[in-house]
């Protein structure tokens, strides 16, 4: 499964650095560093919360997707966000 997802996450990688010089939209520092810690929180949560249910806990996992999905998905909206007022503005 991890084999799959590295390279799907590859694969999007590579699509938004063609989109964005196709697009002539420049990827500040910024937008990576925030856009790396929202998807490291997001395949955290995904793992744990498939852990969590594996084993039997599904009050953990409802919390793991609280704790640490929210974050992430916040995170992930906030880059999209700045990508699509900055593709916008040029």
């Amino acid at each position: 499964m991890w084999l799959l997802l590295g390279i799907l996450l590859g694969i999007i990688a590579l699509g938004l650095v063609w989109w964005s010089k196709k697009s002539n939209t420049s990827l500040q520092w910024y937008d990576w560093v925030i856009g790396l810690a929202g998807l490291a929180m997001l395949l955290f949560t995904v793992q744990n919360y498939f852990a969590s249910v594996a084993e039997g806990e599904p009050k953990a996992s409802y919390m793991f997707l609280l704790v640490t999905g929210l974050p992430a998905v916040i995170l992930l909206a906030v880059v999209w966000q700045l990508l699509a007022r900055r593709a916008k503005q040029s």
